[in-house]
Order: C-alpha cells, then sequence, then structure tokens
C-alpha cells in the first residue's frame, strides 16, 4: 500500500475510536495532517477569543517544514497508536 493510500484509510479509521483521544492527541493530528495536506500554514493566526482556532493553528504551525511524506508517516504512527490504545 502506498503511504497515501495508507494515510487516507488510517485517517478515515482513526475517527472510529471507542474513546476520544485527548485534546494534545488530537492537536498533534490536525497538525500533521494540516501539514500533509496544505504543507506549512498559509494562513493568519485567530486572534481574540478563538482559542480552539489558535490552539489548532499553533498545532499546524509546529509542523513548519516538515515534509508532506514525513508528517504522513507520523500522522499513521500516532493515529495507530491512539487506535491501539483507545479501542475501535
Amino acid at each position: 500500500m502506498s503511504l497515501e493510500a495508507e494515510f487516507k484509510t488510517v485517517a478515515e479509521d482513526v475517527k472510529k475510536v471507542k474513546t476520544r483521544p485527548s485534546n494534545e492527541e488530537m492537536l498533534t493530528l490536525y497538525g500533521l495532517y494540516k501539514q500533509a495536506l496544505v504543507g506549512d500554514v498559509n494562513i493568519d493566526r485567530p486572534g481574540g477569543l478563538d482559542a480552539t482556532g489558535k490552539a489548532k493553528w499553533d498545532a499546524w504551525e509546529s509542523r513548519k517544514g516538515v515534509s508532506k511524506d514525513d508528517a504522513m508517516s507520523t500522522y499513521i504512527t500516532h493515529a495507530k497508536e491512539i487506535m491501539s490504545k483507545s479501542g475501535m
């Protein structure tokens, strides 16, 4: 299976876990997912009272410079850890 195909499969499967991952785990996955699909952050950081938006932006920004393939590989690794811990 190609890296991209595995990434897409795992991205769908991780949504089906029985126990919701922690906020930190969710942000890690979000940042890696955005980096894999979009590349470096390309929007302004949300301001004001948008704490969730800022946290998501920061998670994505923290992956700046990571290649698409590296982001996909790391996403797959983290998602599989979450799936084994949280159950399917």
